[in-house]
C-alpha cells in the first residue's frame, strides 16, 4: 500500500501523521485490497470561521477509486468524520465485489444411488 499525506497551507507534524496512520488502520482492517491512499489536510483562507480545516482522502482500490473529503473547525475532528465516511463507503464496495448469488436447489447434484 502506498500512501502519500501532505498538507496544503499546512505542515504535516508527525503527531498528525500518526493520527491519520491510526485512524486508517480501521478501513484496511476491514478491506485489505487498498493499494493507493492519498491523504490532503487543508487549511482554507476563508472569510467563515468555522469548517476551514479540511481533509481529503482519494483511496484507490482494485477497480475504483474512493473519494472523500470532509470540513470542519478542527483538522482532528475533521479526520474523525473523514475516516467514519471512507469505512462506511469501503463497506459499502466491499459488499458490492461479494457474490451473493447461491445455488439453487434444483441446481445442486445429488448423489447417484
Amino acid at each position: 500500500m502506498n500512501l502519500t499525506i501532505s498538507g496544503h497551507h499546512l505542515e504535516v507534524t508527525p503527531s498528525l501523521r500518526e493520527y491519520v496512520l491510526t485512524k486508517l488502520d480501521r478501513v484496511t482492517r476491514h478491506f485489505d485490497q487498498v493499494v493507493d491512499v492519498n491523504v490532503l489536510l487543508t487549511v482554507e483562507k476563508q472569510k467563515e470561521k468555522e469548517r476551514r480545516q479540511k481533509a481529503e482522502v482519494t483511496l484507490h482500490v482494485k477497480g475504483r477509486d474512493i473519494f472523500v473529503e470532509q470540513s470542519a473547525e478542527d483538522l482532528y475532528a475533521a479526520i474523525d468524520s473523514l475516516m467514519d465516511k471512507l469505512d462506511r463507503q469501503v463497506c459499502r464496495h466491499k459488499d458490492r465485489l461479494q457474490d451473493h448469488h447461491h445455488a439453487s436447489a434444483k441446481r445442486l447434484e445429488t448423489p447417484a444411488m
